[in-house]
């Protein structure tokens, strides 16, 4: 039995492998295109890893070695001492936990609005209904300093400008692009199934909690990540709102030890400082990196 399972697992992997190995229109590859592509996929791997791996490397140099002229390829003597300099130089965690905050709110906020949205424009028949996703789809094309100003101005009126408040509640109104992205996911939804389920009696809300969340997890996890990207990356809107250094998130923390300390940049410490900023990216990525590149890909096909 085990042998017989076996045997299937290796002919299902050959049977891929074959089909993998085919054009569209059938013909098989030539044997050097996949160790072409491959190569040159491990070639783009390596350009886009090199400033990650610089990053790393200048983080655990001494000051001594960071001088050295032609640079060392890696430290000789890891000082992992500078991420403890890093953190202690600024308030670190207070940074952290805003951006924390922040993040994970956005994130919240951006799943469930946006796919209330892209709900009401994929599964239910109204009137104007594309002629309305026209124009959200429109506000792609609106630059950010146009829409500034008066958001700004809007804050201020409301008495919350430095506050954490102008950087969540917008993601509650939902992204024109996350819309779009989970608009077509939805569609691929049958409108069979949809109908079946009104005719049982069920309501929109049972429908979107029963049927259409189940299904469209890995573009919700898609959703998440860009969201949470976005969010903790964002330098431009703490900037404008947050003038206090007790609201004040890490991008704005990194770019403010880098000026206290212009006349004499620690780059190792600005290093480790850099690489403690963007490892909650790196961790989410690799965790859900194969819900990511579904919720990516899966859009595209019928």
């Amino acid at each position: 039995m085990i042998q017989t399972d076996t045997e299937n697992v290796v002919r299902r992997k050959k049977s891929d492998a074959e089909l993998y190995n085919r054009r569209a229109d059938g013909t098989r590859r030539p044997w050097y295109s996949t160790v072409i592509a491959r190569v040159v996929m491990i070639a783009l791997s390596i350009l886009f890893l090199l400033p990650l791996y610089w990053m790393i490397a200048s983080a655990l140099k001494s000051d001594q070695e960071l001088a050295k002229f032609p640079p060392t390829l890696w430290p000789h003597v890891p000082e992992f001492g500078n991420f403890v300099k890093a953190v202690t130089a600024m308030p670190f965690l207070q940074f952290f936990a805003n951006s924390a905050i922040i993040t994970i709110s956005v994130v919240i906020l951006s799943v469930i609005s946006n796919f209330v949205i892209a709900y009401g424009f994929s599964c239910i028949d109204w009137p104007g209904r594309d002629k309305i996703f026209y124009v959200v789809i429109a506000t792609l094309f609106l630059p950010f300093p146009v829409t500034l100003i008066p958001m700004f101005d809007m804050w201020a009126r409301l008495g919350l400008v430095n506050t954490l408040f102008p950087l969540i509640i917008p993601a509650a109104f939902g992204s024109a692009f996350y819309v779009f992205l989970l608009r077509q996911f939805l569609l691929q939804i049958p409108r069979a199934m949809l109908d079946a389920a009104r005719v049982d009696g069920a309501s929109e809300w049972m429908i979107l909690w029963k049927i259409a969340l189940p299904t469209s997890m890995p573009a919700l996890t898609t959703v998440a990540i860009f969201a949470a990207v976005g969010s903790w990356n964002d330098f431009m809107g703490p900037l404008i709102y947050l003038q206090d250094s007790k609201v004040q998130t890490l991008s704005i923390g990194l770019q403010t030890f880098r000026s206290v300390n212009a006349q004499d940049v620690t780059f190792n410490q600005l290093m480790a400082a850099s690489f403690l900023v963007i490892l909650p990216l790196l961790v989410l990525f690799f965790v859900f990196q194969r819900y990511f590149i579904r919720g990516i890909t899966i859009g595209g096909f019928k």
